[in-house]
């Protein structure tokens, strides 16, 4: 399954690990209330799946998902829970096999060329790289994505702002993940205003990347 349509609208995607599930609730509000439209929960602490399910109930207009999916019980769990897609660093026949199942919108993850066309053979033409940054980079990408024009991708893994901007302004990359500005000590804090801040600034400097056209997640 390719997430591309669901995530459309979503040029950055939040990535949070949550401790506290009111603290995620919270969190996934101010996003909304800043302008963002979707969010990533990792399943890297034990209150991931009741945030999931919180911040489903609670905020239908916010697209939810789910990232560091390594099995498909995860998967399943959380697609009970609410979650919209689903995120991996990687990728399994077992995972694939469970998004089907589920219809799930799925972004497995790949940094070979390999890897990728296997995952193009399946479909999935919107594929996470990750770790982005150790991996080699936005240089390696545009070097590997030459060859696979049909392939997007949504990088992750030591992205700040600055590397924001540039992975972007690559029309292969369709969204990309990220929490500098989500940072577990403002959100243990409770600091969402500073949160807020920082996401409209985000968005301002983000208007002049385009949604659709040759970034569009749907060609």
């Amino acid at each position: 399954m390719d997430a591309g349509e669901i995530l459309a609208a979503s040029r950055i995607v939040p990535v949070a690990t949550i401790h506290q599930v009111d603290q995620g609730e919270a969190l996934a509000e101010c996003l909304c209330d800043a302008g963002m439209s979707s969010i990533e929960i990792t399943l890297r602490s034990d209150a991931a799946l009741a945030t999931i399910e919180r911040i489903a109930h609670k905020l239908p207009q916010m697209t939810i998902g789910v990232g560091s999916i390594r099995t498909a019980g995860q998967m399943k769990q959380a697609h009970q829970a609410g979650a919209q897609f689903a995120v991996s660093p990687g990728c399994s026949e077992t995972l694939l096999s469970m998004a089907d199942e589920l219809a799930m919108p799925f972004v497995p993850g790949a940094t070979t060329p390999s890897e990728m066309i296997a995952l193009l053979d399946r479909g999935y033409r919107l594929q996470k790289f990750f770790p982005a940054q150790q991996a080699g980079g936005l240089n390696y990408l545009k070097a590997i994505a030459k060859p696979l024009p049909e392939v997007r991708f949504f990088p992750t893994g030591g992205i700040d702002a600055t590397l924001a901007a540039e992975y972007l302004a690559f029309d292969k990359v369709a969204c990309i993940g990220g929490s500098w500005f989500i940072s577990d000590d403002k959100v243990a804090a409770g600091d969402f205003q500073s949160i807020s801040n920082s996401v409209k600034q985000i968005l301002a400097e983000l208007s002049i990347f385009p949604v659709f056209g040759k970034n569009s997640l749907t060609l």
